[in-house]
């Protein structure tokens, strides 16, 4: 039986570029340029596929491909502009971990709204609380008011409400990126137990770990159109292939003059414990080891590092020119590592290039340059909201009154 069908669905928005227009009625000139200035964008063009009921359908694509134009759709937050969209069962969507709570409201309340914002009545809200609780691992603190919460307490309560959901298919978007590791193996299973059960799961996410791990087919999107669909390994593996090659050529501008006394051979990534892997998770250490070739001895050179994201944007940059110490490479092979002891990026799939230069060398120079070469995937550690994960510390200091307050952040700590 088929739970979800789209039939040849198109969205378009309308985008308006702004003006300034001079003289005459100024509420007439503002329509005017308006109306003139409307352009249209489509975030989906005639996408078609099916899913079947008890099936786990993952949705990947870059930033702006129409994976959550999709989830919109879906949710009736919008409608399509062509096409039509067949949903066969009770369906809910968890577009926000935490979406509905208020933060005067106490947990065991917020329970009760979050729980009826996503379709539960309240007599099996009641059924499941201790449940609910139970899983968010948040008994001490289910009567103090959420706004008293950590991120991590937050996250929690709010994907146990939807652990607890019992629709007929369940539209997930990044709900893995929330409290610790072993939260997240405790999420995946619950999202496995919701698949053995055949309930219908659509799942967006840029963690394609858990997508690879959930899915049964994946779903490609590109531009707002279905780039292919298959089994979750091969359209992953696809994916990280498209991730690299359609950028590596698109508005470069690395050096122009490449001396090649030198070269890089290699690049792979490490884990803490030194094994060899193609993915970091944000928060947790990560070890580069470039491998190179230096064809004559050279002197005081620098290493660089270079991260791209998905939409081609440079998201950072570590250099060995800034450290006090002199790098000077002896004629043959060689290897340098950069160790990071908490990665700073979000879950994505990154494109990532380097380059030996001469230190202090002008732009536009170098001794070898290879552009964006190979994929990172960053899979969800330690993730917060925002555009990066900042490694930080606490320390509250101040009156008496604050004690109190002091040991409930300590116990908190303990549990996240």
């Amino acid at each position: 039986m088929i739970d979800l069908q789209f039939s040849h669905v198109s969205k378009r928005y309308r985008i308006t570029e702004e003006q300034e227009a001079n003289g005459g009625n100024p509420f007439i000139n503002k329509l005017k340029v308006w109306r003139s200035n409307c352009k249209d964008f489509w975030a989906l063009r005639d996408v078609d596929f099916e899913v079947e009921r008890g099936e786990a359908v993952g949705i990947i694509g870059h930033n702006g491909a129409g994976k959550s134009t999709i989830l919109k759709l879906l949710s009736n937050i919008t409608t399509p502009t062509s096409g039509q969209i067949k949903i066969n069962g009770r369906l809910s969507a968890l577009i926000e971990v935490g979406s509905g709570f208020h933060p005067e409201l106490t947990g065991r309340e917020n329970v009760y709204l979050s729980g009826s914002i996503l379709g539960m009545g309240r007599r099996e809200i009641t059924e499941k609380l201790e449940s609910i609780v139970e899983f968010a691992e948040l008994k001490q603190f289910i009567d103090v008011p959420v706004k008293r919460y950590s991120s991590g307490m937050y996250v929690r309560l709010g994907f146990s409400i939807a652990a607890h959901l019992n629709p007929d298919i369940l539209l997930l978007d990044e709900v893995l990126a929330v409290g610790d590791a072993a939260f997240q193996e405790k999420c995946l299973e619950r999202i496995s137990e919701l698949k053995r059960t055949k309930k219908t799961i659509v799942f967006v996410s840029h963690d394609l770990g858990a997508v690879e791990r959930l899915c049964d087919r994946v779903i490609l999107l590109r531009q707002g159109e279905i780039h292919s669909i298959g089994t979750a390994r091969q359209i992953i593996s696809e994916y990280q292939q498209l991730s690299t090659a359609p950028v590596a050529h698109r508005n470069s501008k690395g050096p122009a003059i490449l001396s090649k006394t030198a070269e890089i051979t290699y690049a792979l990534f490490q884990n803490a414990e030194g094994v060899k892997t193609i993915s970091g998770a944000t928060g947790y250490p990560l070890v580069i080891r470039l491998g190179y070739t230096a064809h004559e001895a050279i002197s005081d050179v620098a290493f660089e590092i270079f991260f791209y994201s998905q939409d081609n944007e440079l998201r950072c940059h570590v250099t060995t020119e800034l450290d006090d110490r002199r790098i000077d490479l002896m004629e043959g092979e060689g290897v340098i590592e950069f160790m990071c002891p908490s990665l700073s990026l979000n879950p994505g799939v990154y494109s990532v290039g380097a380059t030996i230069i001469t230190r202090g060398a002008p732009t536009g120079s170098a001794i070898d340059w290879k552009d964006r070469f190979i994929v990172l995937r960053v899979d969800p550690g330690k993730t917060t909201r925002g555009a990066f994960f900042m490694n930080s510390t606490w320390k509250l200091s101040g009156t008496k009154e604050l004690e109190n307050t002091e040991c409930e952040m300590r116990e908190r700590t303990v549990l996240q």
